[in-house]
């Protein structure tokens, strides 16, 4: 009997995909829940598309004829399935304001939204995690209390305030930056990253901070192992032993913490776009938001739910590969 049932589990899935299947899962049913409670969400908000479509000029009897020509009129659980099974396919309808084709629009706006929210990454992940090691190189130093000083101004500031501010001192004073940040088809990528560089510059300073200080603290909380004592005692440089000994064994609440901040770039572009006039996800979202264009809002904030769920999921699977305990269990 012991013989069959230890057979069993060495013929089940190893606990390292156990754990990978089931974040996968968890990740499908939560999209499919973060997406039923979009679109409930916005059908139930006030007001409706007739009604600020056809502004002082609407009459009861041409809004019905809108709501029915858009099929409003039908149950909502209709609706709803209908919509998520197009989504599913790529296919979010077709914009009630414009006529055109909502997922060949999304298609180039969250080209350029990927775009500024990947430059802005290359620039603060390492920024972030270099000054991370440099703040526990020189823990409770200057350059440690000068580097948290700074980070925690820069939490501090909401990121539309920085924004502004960057655009009052460098585009509108000193006349070294471009405002707004108008990019197309036809420009170079040396013209497209100086179109961004205000807009990147204030997701840095906005998601830098955070990473930095939560590597800080997932390195300081491994320097104090036995092992770490040991390098130290081999007489290997404190730099090395942080780079070569502490920071692979927090890499796991590192990636998570980069993973979220990854999330937020590309989710919390909305309010950057807005500010400098950025033709992304998120500036098209506000424009659907302000003339009720619910199928863009939907897909919109389809798209960012599906973003976010992802990077956290990767941050999940990239915590379980990262744990030995998981890689080689005994």
């Amino acid at each position: 009997m012991s013989d069959a049932s230890s057979g069993g589990q060495r013929r089940g899935l190893p606990p390292v995909a156990t754990l990978i299947l089931q974040r996968l899962g968890l990740s499908a049913l939560l999209l499919i829940a973060v997406s039923l409670l979009i679109f409930v969400g916005i059908e139930a908000l006030p007001g409706d598309f007739a009604s600020t479509y056809l502004g002082q000029s609407a009459t009861p009897q041409a809004i019905a004829n809108i709501t029915a020509e858009l099929g409003l009129d039908r149950p909502i659980w209709t609706r709803y399935f209908e919509w998520l099974g197009g989504a599913v396919q790529g296919d979010f309808g077709t914009s009630w304001a414009s006529g055109q084709d909502v997922s060949a629009q999304i298609s180039r706006r969250l080209g350029n939204s990927l775009f500024l929210a990947a430059v802005a990454a290359v620039i603060a992940v390492p920024l972030a995690v270099g000054l991370g090691m440099l703040a526990v190189r020189y823990v409770d130093r200057l350059a440690d209390r000068l580097i948290n000083i700074v980070s925690l101004a820069a939490i501090s500031l909401p990121e539309f305030f920085v924004g502004y501010l960057l655009i009052l001192f460098f585009a509108v004073k000193f006349g070294v930056a471009p405002f707004p940040a108008t990019v197309y088809d036809s420009m170079s990528l040396g013209e497209r990253l100086g179109a961004i560089a205000l807009p990147v510059a204030t997701l840095v300073l906005v998601v830098i901070a955070h990473m930095m200080r939560m590597t800080r603290a997932a390195i300081l909380s491994i320097m104090s192992s036995q092992y770490i004592e040991t390098a130290e005692l081999k007489g290997i440089g404190a730099l090395r032993t942080i780079i070569h000994h502490a920071a692979p064994n927090a890499v796991a609440p590192i990636v998570n913490v980069v993973a979220l901040n990854l999330a937020y770039l590309v989710v919390g572009v909305v309010v950057v776009e807005v500010v400098f006039v950025y033709p992304g996800m998120g500036q098209y979202m506000v424009d659907a938001v302000t003339v009720r264009d619910m199928p863009v809002v939907q897909a919109c904030g389809l798209i960012f739910a599906a973003v976010y769920i992802l990077l956290n999921m990767v941050a999940d699977i990239v915590s379980i590969l990262a744990n030995p305990r998981l890689r080689h269990p005994r």
